[in-house]
């Protein structure tokens, strides 16, 4: 079966204590891997600001799921993060080829960090 890359990420609230954010990132990883997805990487970003408050809070746990899935998982996860009213807010992508290439880069830390094998530049008088 053909399956696309997707790239999960979702804002918990930020009132949950430790084990209750561990309780509901380990919740919507079981709907991944309950309905067939492969998860491919997961990142917890921890507790950041929000650029905007929302809900009147201006922090929330982040984490990101990069899987393997068909269409359809996308709705089910979706509908899962609707209705739980820990999220802040999430968000899906389809990832292409040059987003895979990307994430891959970055996951080895090839991103981010300056090449030590490019020339330096010299400067011309």
């Amino acid at each position: 079966m053909f399956q696309n890359q997707y790239e999960a990420v979702f804002i918990l609230t930020p009132v949950l204590s430790e084990i209750q954010m561990k309780d509901a990132v380990d919740q919507f990883k079981k709907v991944l891997t309950d309905n067939g997805a492969e998860l491919v990487n997961e990142e917890h970003w921890g507790l950041r600001k929000l650029a905007y408050p929302i809900q009147h809070k201006s922090t929330g746990y982040y984490q990101l799921f990069e899987f393997k899935s068909n269409t359809d998982l996308v709705a089910i996860l979706e509908l899962a993060y609707k209705r739980d009213e820990r999220i802040l807010r999430f968000l899906t992508t389809k990832l292409d080829k040059h987003a895979i290439d990307y994430a891959d880069r970055r996951k080895n830390g090839k991103i981010g960090k300056k090449n030590q094998d490019a020339p330096k530049e010299t400067k011309n008088a």
